[in-house]
């Protein structure tokens, strides 16, 4: 990589981690705001996560091709403006109209930017470094995150309104910065995206109808579907409800569940990533999927001993932070892998394409998890959330066989030192 590459993906990674830092300020109380602050109701509060998840739906098809068509750039600004206007509106609604369409404008934005700044990573990283790329982007999203939760909640006052607002609003704030940021750099096309594509049909051509044909990519976007189902999809539902319910833990201690969760990642990125480096992404995939399945048997045996709480504590706990160790293996694998896996011209439309998947698991989650909880079908939710995990290392291993040598191992590939003297000028 270039210095002058690595400084511009310094910057995307650093106005990345600000913008976490203000959504950590109000993401553990959207629900509480909209339904205790506001006094709009329980139901009211869902329907608000709801429209988050519709949003992303709703945006995320056509992002792709205005990426390839007018770079990340724009399609970043975007995603930054629509944010800040939807945190700000959100902060400043009383009534439940004005929340639902605060929280689709703020939605929608967040969507955009999830592909939008994969591009600029793909795009000022080599083959060779991309993997490290995406693994710093995840841990600096996760320690904003964190700092932004934890100031937040020194600041929140459930019998003040104007605290919520005032969340909301240095959220809005953090997302212009994200977008001040966003301007002094320049994106250099980086060298080796797509080099490594297998010879499939849909391959060469553009669009959704190509993309699904590519076989590999289909696989990983299924893979990543259950990935996301099994674990982002059951922190706010099923999970927690599990936790209360059957292991019998306060809602306190399960704020220090996701801390532990959060820490995890923060402490063990690096250490991960120097274990992860040469070796086959299909198989550090499956590994992910046993570490979650052990996970998922914790939280199951967690719920037979209530009776020694301290005992049921500790195993709940251990499923967040071995739920952690997974996120932070995934992070230099699947969002590199989907680089590795699209056509240069294409490559907006594979990372919108992975996150509309991504959504999809995350709005999914949820709505199974809650269901069966609300059914206190708790033993069949901890059985079905370990085959899920089984089914994470089986589809990863049918993913190995799909790839090539060097996609499923970028360090087989030699990088190249030359840049594409094209560079696409920041908008």
């Amino acid at each position: 990589m270039t210095t002058a590459m690595g400084a511009t993906l310094r910057r995307i990674q650093l106005g990345n981690a600000l913008s976490a830092f203000g959504s950590g300020f109000t993401v553990p109380y959207l629900f509480i705001y909209v339904a205790q602050v506001r006094e709009l109701g329980p139901s009211t509060a869902g329907a608000v996560l709801a429209a988050f998840a519709a949003a992303a739906l709703v945006v995320l098809p056509f992002t792709g091709r205005v990426i390839d068509g007018h770079g990340p750039m724009p399609v970043a600004l975007f995603g930054s403006a629509a944010a800040s206007v939807g945190a700000l509106g959100f902060g400043m609604s009383s009534s439940a109209p004005l929340v639902m369409v605060s929280a689709a404008v703020m939605g929608g934005g967040i969507a955009v930017l999830q592909p939008s700044l994969a591009t600029m990573i793909v795009w000022c990283s080599t083959t060779a470094t991309r993997s490290r790329a995406f693994a710093t982007q995840f841990f600096l999203n996760n320690l904003g995150l964190g700092l932004g939760g934890l100031l937040g909640g020194q600041l929140v006052d459930e019998h003040r309104a104007s605290s919520f607002t005032l969340l909301f609003s240095v959220e809005a704030v953090m997302f212009v910065v994200l977008a001040g940021v966003l301007l002094t750099v320049r994106l250099p096309r980086a060298s080796g995206v797509g080099e490594s594509m297998p010879t499939e049909a849909g391959e060469s051509g553009g669009g959704w109808r190509a993309m699904l044909s590519h076989r590999a990519m289909v696989l990983l976007c299924v893979l990543g579907f259950v990935l996301f189902f099994t674990c982002y999809g059951q922190f706010e539902s099923g999970l927690a409800a599990y936790g209360v319910e059957v292991t019998g833990v306060s809602t306190s201690t399960l704020g220090f569940a996701l801390f532990a969760n959060t820490a995890m990642i923060v402490l063990a990125q690096f250490v991960v990533l120097r274990m992860v480096e040469g070796r086959r992404r299909s198989r550090v995939i499956a590994l992910v999927g046993l570490i979650w399945m052990v996970a998922w048997v914790a939280a199951g045996v967690s719920g037979l001993v209530p009776h020694a709480q301290a005992v049921a504590t500790a195993l709940l706990i251990s499923t967040y932070a071995l739920f952690g160790v997974g996120e932070a293996m995934l992070s230099p694998t699947v969002a590199p892998l989907v680089a590795d896996l699209a056509p240069p011209r294409v490559i907006g439309q594979y990372n919108s394409a992975f996150a509309l998947v991504k959504q999809l698991g995350v709005a999914v989650g949820p709505a199974v998890g809650g269901l069966m909880a609300a059914h206190g079908a708790y033993a069949a939710y901890i059985v079905m959330l370990v085959l899920c995990s089984v089914g994470v290392s089986v589809l990863a291993l049918m993913l190995g066989r799909r790839l090539t040598p060097a996609q499923d191992n970028p360090q087989l590939r030699t990088p190249s030192p030359v840049v594409h003297k094209q560079a696409v000028a920041a908008v």
